[in-house]
C-alpha cells in the first residue's frame, strides 16, 4: 500500500478492490477535497455482509473474527493434512476475505438471521465453553459429534439369561470366579441357599423355584438332579456349591449333600489324599458340610432346609453346630477379628425355611401339622436363626377351615407332596366298579397338587424379607466379592479348626 492510500496493482488479485478506510488517510472536515473531485462527498459507512455496521472511530488494524459452529454441527477438517481430534478448530480471517482460496466452505460468513453460525465482535467473550471428549487415534472419517446408539442403549438391555447353573465352589472346595459376568451393579436382589441330606430333593426343588416347571423334563433342569443310575448305586449328583441367577435378580445356591455317605465312600475307596489338617475321612466330610452351612448362614437371605422324612435329630444338631461356628458379620472397617460376633450385637442371621418334601397324605392332617410345628419349635428354641414368623401355610389357603390362630407355635415350615407321575392318576381312581360314574373321578389326595404347592412355596420365598447382609448395602458384584471373602475366612476359621481337632 502506498503512502497516499491507493492500492498497489496486483496486491488483492484481479477483480478485487480494496475498500478505502478513513483511518488510512488524514481526517479532515466534511466536504473538504483531499484526493480529487470524486472525494468531495461525506463518507458513509458501508454495511457489512452480516448486517452490522463498522464500529465508530479509527481502527488501527484489521480485527480478526473467530468463526465457530455449534457443537452438534462441527466437523473435522484437516489442517496441513493432519486431522485434529483433540480440540475444536478455530479459523481466523479478515473481515473482507470471506472467499479466499483454500478456506473451507463452512468458514465463509453466514448471512444474518437465526443461522447456525455466530460472529462475535472484538472484546466479547463466549458465554460458556463446550468440552467434547474424543478418542485419540481415530481415523479421519470419524465424526466428533456422532455417538454410537448401541453404547447408550447397552445399559437398557435386559441382563443375560442363564440357561444352566455354574460352579461357585468346586468339588475341591476352591472358589470360582465364573459367576461374576452375570452380576450387575444394583442392590435389589435376593439370595436363597439350600441345605439337606443326600437324596432329599434339594436340586429338584431349587430348579422348580428358579426357572423350571413340573411339566419339563428333569434332564433340562438348571440344577441337575440325581439320575436313576446314580440313585441305584447310592451316589450324589451335586458337588460343591452351584450358582444360578434369574431375570428377577434372585440368586439360588445349590449345595452338595450334608454329611453325605457317598462322598465318604468316595474318599475311602479312591484313596484321595486328605488335607494335612484332617486325619480321618469322616472328619473331613463333616467339616466340609459345616463350612458350606456356615457360609450360607452368612451370605444368604433365606436358607431352605429340605427333609424327606420327619425328622432327623442329627440334622438339627448339625444346624446348631453350623450356627456356632458361623463367622461373624464383618464390621464397617472390614476388620473381622474374632468369631463371637460384634460388640454392638448387630450379628446377621438368615431366615430358615423347613421344607418337608415327599410328604404323605397323613402329614397334611391338621393335628399332625400342629405336632410337627411344635417339635421344630422345641428343637430350635435356643437358636438365633430366624425360623418363625416369616412363612405360613395358613396364608396360602391350603387349609381353608383352619384359622390363623390354630398354630400357636407356627414355624417356617412348608409341606410338599410326592411329585405326580404321568400314570399315577390311573392308579388312584375313586370307584372300585360298583358305581361307574365314580371310577371316572380322581381319587382323594387330601392336599393340592404338587405344582400348586410349588407355586405357593415360590410366592412365599420371593416375599421373604431382604435384610441387610453386612453393615453396608451390597450390590450384586459387591455381594460376590463379599461372599468370596467370607468363604476364604470360613476355610481359615479358627473356630472350625478347633472343632475339627476336638472330633479326632
Amino acid at each position: 500500500m502506498s503512502e497516499s492510500g491507493h492500492s498497489q496493482p496486483g496486491m488483492y488479485g484481479q477483480g478485487r478492490r480494496r475498500r478505502r478506510r478513513r483511518g488510512d488517510r488524514d481526517v479532515g472536515p466534511p466536504g473538504q477535497n483531499l484526493s480529487g473531485p470524486s472525494r468531495d462527498r461525506e463518507y458513509q459507512p458501508r454495511e457489512r455482509r452480516d448486517g452490522s455496521e463498522d464500529p465508530p472511530g479509527p481502527l488501527i488494524q484489521k480485527t480478526p473474527i473467530i468463526l465457530a459452529k455449534p457443537p452438534g454441527e462441527r466437523s473435522i477438517y484437516p489442517l496441513n493434512g493432519t486431522p485434529v481430534l483433540e480440540k475444536p478448530i478455530m479459523l481466523m480471517k479478515a473481515r473482507d476475505d470471506g472467499g479466499k482460496p483454500g478456506t473451507p466452505p463452512e468458514a465463509a460468513p453466514q448471512p444474518s438471521g437465526p443461522g447456525p453460525s455466530k460472529i462475535e465482535r472484538e472484546g466479547q467473550r463466549p458465554t460458556q465453553p463446550v468440552y467434547q471428549i474424543q478418542n485419540r487415534g481415530m481415523g479421519a472419517s470419524a465424526s466428533s459429534s456422532a455417538v454410537d446408539p448401541m453404547v447408550g442403549q447397552s445399559k437398557l438391555l435386559p441382563p443375560e439369561k442363564m440357561k444352566h447353573s455354574i460352579k461357585l465352589v468346586d468339588d475341591q472346595m476352591n472358589w470360582c470366579d465364573s459367576a461374576m459376568e452375570y452380576l450387575r451393579d444394583q442392590t435389589d436382589m435376593l439370595v436363597v441357599g439350600v441345605l439337606g441330606l443326600q437324596g432329599s430333593g434339594k436340586s429338584t426343588i431349587m430348579s422348580l423355584l428358579s426357572a423350571n416347571t413340573t411339566e419339563e423334563d428333569q434332564r433340562s433342569y438348571v440344577f441337575r438332579a440325581q439320575t436313576q443310575e446314580i440313585k441305584e448305586r447310592g451316589g450324589n449328583q451335586s458337588t460343591g456349591i452351584d450358582f444360578f441367577i434369574t431375570q428377577e435378580r434372585v440368586i439360588f445356591l445349590d449345595t452338595q449333600p450334608m454329611l453325605s455317605p457317598s462322598i465318604l465312600d468316595h474318599l475311602i475307596n479312591n484313596d484321595r489324599k486328605l488335607p494335612p489338617e484332617y486325619n480321618l475321612p469322616h472328619t473331613y466330610v463333616e467339616m466340609q458340610s459345616l463350612q458350606i452351612a456356615a457360609f450360607l448362614f452368612t451370605v444368604c437371605h433365606v436358607v431352605i432346609v429340605v427333609q424327606d422324612w420327619f425328622s432327623d435329630l442329627n440334622l438339627y444338631r448339625f444346624l446348631q453346630t453350623a450356627e456356632m461356628v458361623k463367622p461373624s458379620t464383618p464390621s464397617a472397617s472390614h476388620d473381622s477379628t474374632g468369631s463371637s460376633g460384634n460388640e454392638d450385637g448387630a450379628e446377621y442371621y438368615p431366615h430358615i425355611v423347613f421344607v418337608q418334601n415327599k410328604a404323605r397324605r397323613d402329614d397334611f392332617c391338621p393335628r399332625t401339622l400342629k405336632d410337627m410345628h411344635m417339635v421344630v419349635d422345641k428343637l430350635m428354641a435356643h437358636s438365633h436363626l430366624k425360623y418363625k414368623g416369616t412363612l405360613s401355610m395358613l396364608d396360602c389357603n391350603i387349609f381353608p377351615g383352619l384359622g390363623q390362630d390354630y398354630l400357636a407355635t407356627e414355624v417356617n415350615m412348608f409341606l410338599l407332596p410326592v411329585q405326580e407321575n404321568d400314570g399315577e392318576d390311573s392308579l388312584t381312581k375313586a370307584g372300585s366298579g360298583t358305581y361307574p360314574l365314580f371310577s371316572l373321578l380322581p381319587g382323594y389326595r387330601g392336599h393340592p397338587s404338587f405344582s400348586t404347592m410349588v407355586s405357593k412355596l415360590r410366592s412365599q420365598i420371593l416375599a421373604m424379607p431382604r435384610c441387610q447382609l453386612s453393615h453396608t448395602i451390597l450390590t450384586e458384584k459387591n455381594w460376590f466379592h463379599y461372599a468370596a471373602r467370607i468363604w476364604d475366612g470360613v476355610k481359615k476359621s479358627s473356630a472350625l479348626s478347633e472343632y475339627s481337632r476336638l472330633l479326632c
